[in-house]
């Protein structure tokens, strides 16, 4: 049996990994700002209680819960969303993007460590050719011509 891995299906877990260590930093605070890479500000308004990092760091794992809703309706996981096939190409652009032009980005974040922004782009690399191939795996049947 010649069965193709689904990598929309692997996008979105590895999308909701991603949320969930967002969340991480807002339930166990700086420490975890700090270890993930996000500065030492952040870590430092995170402990001082400060709702910044938590409104941010929310926000931030919204968007992934909705991308990884995206990659299971592309996949065929869950019904249908709107749009679609526009969505799951603009979230690959998105990461992509992100993934290399990071360099560019790094100035505006200058808290940030080298390290961060190596492994932060590494991951958004993956996950955007994640979403573009796994796009690609299933574009004839999102179009509904296949």
């Amino acid at each position: 049996m010649n069965q193709k891995i689904n990598l929309l299906q692997v996008a979105g877990v590895l999308t909701i990994l991603v949320a969930f260590l967002h969340v991480g930093c807002i339930v166990f605070g700086g420490d975890w700002y700090r270890f993930l890479g996000a500065g030492e500000q952040m870590a430092k308004l995170a402990e001082s209680g400060h709702p910044y990092p938590a409104i941010v760091t929310g926000f931030i794992s919204l968007i992934f819960l909705i991308w990884s809703a995206y990659a299971f309706s592309g996949s065929g996981v869950i019904f249908k969303l709107p749009l679609v096939r526009l969505v799951l190409a603009l979230i690959s652009m998105l990461l992509i993007a992100r993934a290399l032009g990071f360099y560019f980005i790094m100035p505006a974040f200058p808290d940030n460590s080298l390290t961060f922004w190596l492994v932060s782009s590494s991951i958004c690399l993956a996950l955007g050719l994640l979403y573009a191939i796994g796009l690609g795996q299933k574009w004839g049947v999102l179009s509904g011509k296949a």
